[in-house]
């Protein structure tokens, strides 16, 4: 399976694509297979992402998740003890986002 991440534009937040928009969660995103490469293109085109690129991933009962641990920590946040972090999709993230 592979996904796209990438960060948005106006915000920097970390991003997924859905299939047809972005989003926080990775939860959301699908696989692209082999349109990687047009989705990007089209995309960065447009304005509305920046630094997108094709990931390895894996769907369970979890949810998906990035195979490799860069990736992981971008789509779940820092690994540490859950009540320390803050992650990524959490609300409070767009008040530290300049």
């Amino acid at each position: 399976m592979k996904i796209i991440t990438g960060n948005n534009l106006r915000s920097g937040a970390v991003v997924w694509w859905t299939g047809y928009d972005w989003s926080l969660h990775v939860e959301d995103s699908i696989d692209v297979g082999e349109h990687a490469e047009a989705v990007i293109q089209r995309e960065e085109g447009a304005q509305r992402v920046n630094g997108a690129h094709a990931v390895e991933a894996t769907r369970d009962e979890d949810g998906v998740r990035p195979a490799h641990i860069k990736d992981r920590i971008r789509a779940l946040g820092p690994t540490v003890r859950p009540d320390l972090t803050l992650k990524p999709a959490d609300p409070a993230v767009g008040n530290w986002v300049i």
